[in-house]
């Protein structure tokens, strides 16, 4: 089902933006753009990899087991589609198909729990049928 999308994305959930912004940007040497700012306090931060792997870090509650999120991105849209044929074959719904910045994303977990994300622009139809 995921096996010709590509992972183009991993989110990491963050305590304090502007440290990780430092360490991403000032120790590990990628270039980082803060996104969101806009005032509202909902920041987050995007760098790319040479390879062109995405890493995104949000504000969130952060401990063990729940960062980071693996998200694979449906560049031929689909994601409806994807998330009830994985619901079928009895993946556990975490997060329903919903808004996500520029796109869509939908959440599911492994059988120990672990979060993974689908990811599709706008403009890309939801469904393929």
């Amino acid at each position: 089902m995921l096996g010709q999308a590509r992972i183009g994305t991993i989110c990491y959930y963050v305590t304090d933006i502007d440290r990780t912004e430092a360490f991403w940007r000032d120790v590990v040497g990628l270039e980082v753009r803060r996104m969101g700012d806009d005032g509202s306090g909902n920041d987050w931060l995007a760098a790319n990899t040479a390879g062109g792997l995405e890493l995104i870090f949000f504000m969130n509650e952060c401990r063990p087991g729940n960062t980071p999120i693996i998200v694979f991105d449906l560049t031929e849209g689909g994601i409806d589609d994807v998330m009830a044929g994985l619901a079928a074959k009895g993946a556990t719904i975490v997060t329903p198909v919903s808004h996500a910045p520029g796109g869509w994303s939908g959440d599911f977990a492994d059988p120990d729990g672990h979060a993974i994300s689908l990811y599709q622009t706008e403009g890309v139809p939801r469904s393929r049928g």
